[in-house]
């Protein structure tokens, strides 16, 4: 920041400044400023200023500096304080984004001061002796009885750790408090800010700062400091993962495989509640939607128990799919359908579409091909207390489809079912393989179709690795229906699975020339007839768009 320096004017606080009227900037690398800060209180300090090739050099004389200035590494802050609060010395156009070296430094300081040691660099077996590590903290001593009245109004100079506590006793005054302070704001007394020096006077606090040696521990760094301090500088480290229960389910790359087992570790250690951390090792198999996985830490029990949108889920987490990052996806689907409504899942899994919906006094046919999360569905259908709106079957999508959903859809959309008015819904949630079902709906009914408005709703569920994902999901449905849908779909972004990869909704009416089998005939064997005249391609156009 720009300071002005006055002609040979005494501060008022035992600094004393000498030199003509100029800009002084402090402390910005590349423009020819060299600085030497005072490391001894009392020392003269030169500073060299060098703007547009000219050379200057102010003296800086008598610095009045504490003892607890050696707190920081670098007596700029301190001394810039002093510089700001002497009389003729004021701040020019402070938005011009100017900084001093303890700034720029603030943030890299307190990364590693509560950092972990050094030497855990590398390790693959959890050691949590090997994390302890002692830091010097600037406290104020009070007394006990004004403590709480006083931590209010020093909020912006207390520390702000998480699992560090901000009052200590005083290992000498059992009368009295230590207060941890910001060691990256609070150098000595002169770092209060006037409304906080008020509070000190009025409470009778002497605002002199002290030095405190505080032993951190493992207990004390995050799970993310932890692993960024362990694992290979510079390579990504995992602090998240799915939370299933008791479980952590971790998806670990090649290199934070040597680690694995400390990493484990480590989510069990800071995570309330965790008892047991895996990892997935290979891609869910398409045919059960589950995949293997290798315990990493703690207990190998995999039955869990969960709840979403107030809803309880029970399983074994290694024989059925469940994952924790589609709630929001189960809960805008449920809200789509009303009361009396009728849903078909197709690919069911262990009920987080088929149960809410239910109990929103909907019927409901659920289906898995898995016999685990047949059992399960079945057993968390009961749990829930709607098994007697659900009715559960254990087929191969498509001979769902072909069998129970077709039996069904035609006494839904029968010679009555213009008196019907719920809608129809089917979601099919197997984003690896649920458009290759799509063709399973071709000349499923017979008769005649009813109204276009009666026709089922299907929510169908994909994976794009496209620039144009919903474009590319959309032609994937249209190639297996063999109808354009442009007139008819929608498409959602559910989430982001990975680089360049997303989890995609295709919703849509079954178009009837699809559903019913005369329909389907007629357009397969159908050959142009007659005109009298030639039909042109905006005609074309607004026909395809009717059929649709």
């Amino acid at each position: 920041m720009p300071l002005i320096v006055p002609r040979s004017r005494g501060s008022g606080d035992g600094t004393r400044l000498s030199g003509a009227a100029l800009p002084l900037r402090l402390g910005v690398p590349g423009r020819g400023h060299v600085a030497r800060s005072p490391t001894v209180p009392g020392a003269e300090s030169g500073i060299l200023w060098r703007p547009f090739g000219l050379r200057r050099l102010l003296k800086v004389e008598s610095c009045r500096l504490t003892e607890s200035e050696s707190l920081i590494p670098l007596a700029w802050t301190s001394l810039i304080q002093k510089l700001s609060r002497a009389p003729g010395i004021f701040s020019l156009d402070q938005r011009k984004r100017f900084s001093t070296m303890p700034e720029i430094e603030t943030s890299q300081r307190n990364s590693e001061l509560f950092s972990p040691p050094s030497d855990v660099r590398g390790m693959t077996k959890l050691d949590r002796n090997a994390f302890k590590k002692t830091v010097t903290i600037p406290v104020l001593k009070v007394r006990k009885e004004i403590v709480s009245k006083l931590m209010r109004s020093l909020k912006r100079a207390a520390l702000q750790r998480p699992g560090i506590k901000r009052v200590i006793e005083d290992p000498e005054d059992e009368e009295s408090r230590l207060i941890m302070l910001d060691p990256n704001k609070m150098f000595t007394e002169d770092s209060f800010e006037k409304t906080e020096l008020s509070i000190l006077k009025q409470l009778n606090v002497n605002p002199q700062i002290s030095k405190y040696n505080l032993e951190l521990t493992y207990e004390n760094f995050k799970s993310e400091e932890i692993l960024r301090a362990v694992l290979p500088e510079g390579q990504d480290v995992t602090s998240g993962f799915s939370r299933v229960g008791h479980i952590a389910h971790l998806n670990l790359r090649d290199h934070q495989l040597p680690f694995k087992h400390l990493i484990g570790q480590v989510m069990i250690d800071k995570n309330p509640g965790i008892t047991s951390a895996v990892n997935k090792i290979n891609n869910i198999d398409n045919t059960y939607r589950n995949f293997q996985m290798e315990v990493l830490s703690g207990e190998e029990n995999m039955m869990t128990k969960v709840r979403e949108n107030n809803y309880t889920y029970e399983f074994d987490f290694s024989k059925v799919y469940w994952n924790p990052r589609l709630s929001t996806e189960h809960s805008r689907i449920t809200e789509l359908l009303k009361p009396g409504d009728v849903l078909f899942d197709v690919f069911a899994g262990v009920g987080p579409f088929a149960i809410p919906i239910a109990k929103k006094n909907c019927t409901v046919f659920a289906n898995d091909l898995n016999p685990e999360s047949h059992k399960w569905l079945l057993h968390n259908c009961k749990l829930n207390k709607v098994d007697q709106k659900v009715k559960v079957f254990n087929l191969d999508g498509k001979d769902f489809i072909q069998g129970p959903v077709r039996e069904e859809l035609m006494q839904q959309l029968g010679p009555l079912s213009k008196e019907r008015k719920h809608s129809v819904h089917i979601v099919m949630n197997l984003p690896a393989k649920a458009i290759e079902f799509l063709d399973a709906f071709k000349s499923l009914l017979d008769g005649q179709p009813c109204s276009s408005e009666l026709l089922p709703m299907v929510h169908c569920y994909s994976f794009s690795k496209d620039a144009n994902p919903a474009k590319d999901v959309q032609q994937q449905a249209e190639a297996a229906l063999g109808l354009s849908l442009d007139a008819c779909s929608s498409v959602h972004l559910v989430r982001n699975v990975a680089p360049n990869k997303e989890m995609l909704c295709i919703t849509f009416r079954i178009p009837a020339a699809i559903l019913y089998k005369n329909q389907t005939l007629n357009l397969e064997n159908h050959e142009d007839p007659p005109l009298k005249r030639q039909r042109t391609d905006k005609a074309f156009s607004e026909e395809k768009i009717q059929i649709a």
